[in-house]
């Protein structure tokens, strides 16, 4: 199985850090956030990595190299002009190819288990979902207890960043820039899309008053 990380933003509201600096770089630890995912996919013997790339572009690939250093093997998906979530996916499907694919967004921080992941059978795609932190208490989607994810309903949970994709999700879309939310939520209407609740550690690290609670606390916890 292989994986994609989403790279290529622009970091607006962690400026003025990403002013230099590409949001997937800035420190969090003693390591850049984005080694945190390759080290966790390396962990769980996931070593094909795909991560797009856009703004400051070089400056990734020059750190990251061709991945070895993490115990993964790194393809990088180059853009013009960020494609955002949607449009980024389907530029790396090339790279990625027909299987179903492992996507995270560059700019969380989480600790899923990944050694026993989902499949998706005639599913687009399987979300993990996190209780709705401060900075977003309306949720994005409701999960029923058969593990169907909806785009209305209550209770509703928060989208990770997190998921599973079958490719079929976004291939046949016209190529450029467009988001991945409301294909999902086509998905959702057409029963096509699963997801489960995750309990464990999640941050969405977009704020740089958040990434530094978030180096704090992953301080504390190695001492």
């Amino acid at each position: 199985m292989k994986a994609m990380i989403l790279a290529a933003g622009l970091g607006k509201r962690m400026r003025p850090l990403t002013d230099t600096c590409p949001k997937p770089l800035l420190p969090v630890a003693g390591k850049p956030l984005i080694v945190h995912h390759l080290e966790r996919l390396a962990a769980a013997g996931i070593t094909e990595v795909v991560i797009n790339v856009s703004y400051r572009a070089e400056q990734i690939i020059e750190a990251l190299g061709d991945g070895a250093a993490y115990g993964v093997s790194i393809e990088w998906s180059r853009e013009d002009r960020p494609l955002e979530t949607g449009g980024g996916i389907q530029k790396a499907l090339p790279l990625l190819g027909e299987a179903p694919f492992w996507l995270v967004n560059g700019d969380v921080w989480c600790a899923p288990d990944l050694t026993e992941l989902p499949t998706l059978g005639d599913d687009l795609a399987h979300l993990w979902l996190v209780d709705n932190p401060d900075h977003h208490p309306a949720g994005d989607f409701h999960l029923d207890n058969a593990g169907r994810v909806h785009p209305d309903g209550e209770p509703r949970l928060t989208f990770a960043g997190l998921s599973m994709i079958d490719p079929a999700l976004v291939a046949s879309e016209a190529p450029g820039a467009f988001a991945l939310a409301p294909l999902l939520r086509s998905a959702m209407v057409a029963g096509r899309v699963s997801g489960h609740h995750h309990r464990g550690p999640w941050v969405d690290v977009g704020t740089p008053e958040r990434l530094a609670k978030l180096d704090t606390r992953l301080r504390a916890m190695a001492e």
